[in-house]
């Protein structure tokens, strides 16, 4: 296997099985990381798994609902007691739906909130006091342009991936004195299974897609892969002195 950035290294990456966290597991992969893909779709976990061995480094498919803090935790003490370690967490977890805030209701608030938002505190409740212990870390967090802007018929995903953001700045304070990195990935569009079932939603949701795609300047969505190249800057050597940042990955979408 030849040398890679990430080689000797150990990723958790949460929402792995498909989409966006599926190329970052598989960018990680490429980079040398040993990974553990935790995902709830056991046989998407273990495809994706399958996929990083081949390419050289070792990896577990772990099926997890990552909405769940005892779920979470199982998952990552497995993964600890396979690799010895966790150095880098991924949280790529990511669920919406779109509809006006007064058509919207409780059961979809809640749903839209342990997704994007408390699976993020889970994940990282569960792998911090290892990294805490060991003395490093990184922790990329995928949260959304919604998050920073607003999205018009995404009130709640983008107050939960607001919060993400929110999140990990404070978070970033405060570990940063055992040498663990925090910071988020804010991706606009991207040719996803999410994306292509809100697009089928409705009319409406196909007509609010494809405005957002032309305001876009680059007039496309982005790759997945394009995702996952932010969140391997973010955990890999090169951004060690960055924490607590808010990257956009959106085609120019968002300038501010």
């Amino acid at each position: 296997m030849s040398q890679g950035k990430l080689n000797g290294k150990t990723a958790f990456v949460a929402g792995g099985g498909r989409g966006i966290g599926r190329c970052v597991a598989l960018a990680l992969g490429r980079e040398g990381a040993q990974v553990a893909v935790a995902d709830i779709l056991k046989d998407n976990a273990e495809s994706v798994a399958k996929k990083i061995k081949a390419l050289g480094p070792d990896a577990i498919g772990c099926q997890v609902d990552l909405t769940k803090g005892a779920d979470v935790e199982r998952a990552v003490q497995e993964t600890i007691k396979q690799f010895g370690q966790i150095d880098i967490l991924a949280n790529c977890a990511g669920w919406d739906r779109l509809e006006p805030f007064l058509e919207s209701n409780e059961e979809t608030w809640d749903k839209i909130i342990a997704i994007n938002f408390k699976s993020v505190l889970h994940a990282d409740k569960a792998v911090l006091p290892h990294m805490i212990k060991r003395g490093s870390g990184k922790i990329v967090s995928i949260a959304s342009d919604a998050g920073r802007v607003g999205s018009s018929w995404e009130s709640v995903y983008s107050g939960a991936k607001g919060a993400v953001i929110a999140f990990s700045k404070t978070l970033a304070r405060e570990v940063a004195r055992y040498k663990i990195n925090v910071n988020v990935v804010c991706p606009g569009l991207t040719d996803t299974p999410l994306l292509e079932a809100i697009r089928t939603q409705s009319e409406q949701t196909a007509k609010i897609v494809d405005a957002v795609t032309k305001a876009t300047p680059f007039r496309r969505v982005a790759k997945p892969e394009e995702i996952a190249e932010a969140v391997l800057f973010f955990a890999s050597p090169s951004a060690d002195f960055i924490t607590g940042q808010t990257l956009s990955v959106s085609g120019g979408l968002t300038m501010v």
